[in-house]
């Protein structure tokens, strides 16, 4: 029997908040492309982001904007749509579905305000550099990650 998974969109909620008052403390309170430690092999670092994951098409001219801006809100359309028609049960795959949505819709909210994405959490370790990412970064590769794991569940 399929259910609506409404009650998932409060995580959705949830992590665009979190994302965009992340967003919004980070660019008030750091100086831009200027690393802040925390702790060895974390910073905080305020960089903005006009390409995709790992800076895929930043020097692209600026037409990325309005490509990733129609591609993330045809993703998350195709995302709302199968969350909610999952069927009952399926707790793993709504919440997996619901964090990429929710950093999907905080990333997009970035590229629709400024045209890009502000991303300020560094992770390093001696010389090797993680690319500065966001919350709604995070959110989307533990939903990735989730969204694999049940794929190799048993039915």
């Amino acid at each position: 029997m399929k259910t609506l998974n409404l009650k998932w969109l409060w995580l959705v909620l949830l992590i665009v908040i979190l994302d965009q008052v992340t967003k919004s403390a980070a660019s008030q309170w750091l100086v831009y492309n200027q690393a802040n430690p925390v702790f060895p092999g974390f910073n905080l670092t305020l960089v903005h982001n006009s390409g995709a994951a790992f800076s895929f098409l930043r020097d692209a001219g600026g037409w990325q904007r309005y490509f990733f801006i129609v591609l993330t809100t045809g993703i998350s359309i195709v995302l709302f749509i199968w969350l909610l028609r999952l069927p009952a049960g399926r707790a793993s795959l709504a919440c997996a579905l619901a964090l990429i949505m929710g950093g999907a819709t905080g990333n997009l909210w970035d590229r629709l305000q400024y045209g890009y994405v502000i991303d300020f959490i560094d992770v390093y370790y001696g010389q090797w550099s993680w690319p500065v990412f966001n919350i709604a970064d995070s959110a989307i590769t533990i939903g990735a990650l989730l969204l694999i794991i049940d794929a190799f569940k048993k039915p």
